[in-house]
């Protein structure tokens, strides 16, 4: 696969940030780490090798950015209201500066939204915010509620950045239409630690009639693990119509 390494100063984060890419052009793929993992990451445990046909025949160019995880939820050492506003910077750092980018050197209108575990809260969170730049979202043993990371404190940061309350809370209008014609997967497996979150967002899609798939995966790919995700992204992958 043809790979490029960038690296720019962010004025957003106050420093050098770091991306990786796959592909020489296609329908652009943002694919997050999971909890607090670095931009190479989804190539360092082959997740960008699972898709390389995808890759290669020109279909996707996968954008790989880093995340600020340490900066904004797992940070333990900063308020809760801190942690939060870290991470709106993030995707505000994410829509201006990688997704803006890969629609630009792909020439395409919107772009697809990938992540695994906690990267998949990343993805599924973007793509419900931003469903005008987003038409397709697959989130691989996700889990969607950042209270946890909150210590009962809440804001309206808190609030919009939390997609089992805001989506719940969505009643019609653009931003759900939006959503509506988004290609959505959520993909678990039955020993997933992340299966009951899954469920959950499957049933608050369906109480708003977000068409999705909800992928439960059994055998060796019920895992929550690199190896099930491995197995599930070429599917969702052949999906897209672009």
């Amino acid at each position: 696969m043809h790979e490029q390494y960038h690296k720019w100063y962010s004025d957003r984060i106050g420093r050098e940030f770091e991306m990786l890419t796959f592909g020489h052009g296609g329908f652009p793929i943002i694919v997050f780490p999971t909890s607090m993992g670095k931009y190479h990451q989804n190539k360092d445990f082959h997740l960008i090798d699972s898709i390389s046909w995808f890759v290669n025949s020109g279909k996707i160019k996968v954008y790989c950015p880093d995340s600020i995880d340490n900066d904004s939820f797992y940070n333990k050492g900063i308020h809760p209201a801190h942690k939060i506003i870290n991470h709106t910077i993030y995707d505000d750092l994410i829509l201006n500066e990688v997704v803006h980018r890969a629609m630009h050197e792909t020439g395409y209108s919107k772009v697809g939204m990938v992540g695994c575990s906690f990267g998949g809260y990343h993805a599924l969170n973007f793509a419900f915010k931003h469903p005008d730049k987003v038409a397709y979202m697959f989130s691989l043993g996700g889990a969607f509620d950042i209270s946890s990371f909150m210590w009962g404190y809440h804001d309206d940061n808190v609030y919009f950045n939390n997609p089992v309350e805001y989506i719940s809370n969505l009643s019609g209008g653009w931003h759900l239409d939006n959503i509506r014609n988004m290609g959505i997967v959520l993909g678990t497996g039955d020993q997933d630690i992340c299966k009951e979150d899954n469920y959950k967002m499957s049933g608050i899609l369906h109480s708003k009639g977000i068409n999705h798939w909800l992928d439960v995966r059994g055998g060796g790919q019920g895992i929550h693990d690199w190896p099930a995700w491995r197995a599930m992204l070429p599917a969702y992958i052949s999906q897209i119509n672009h």
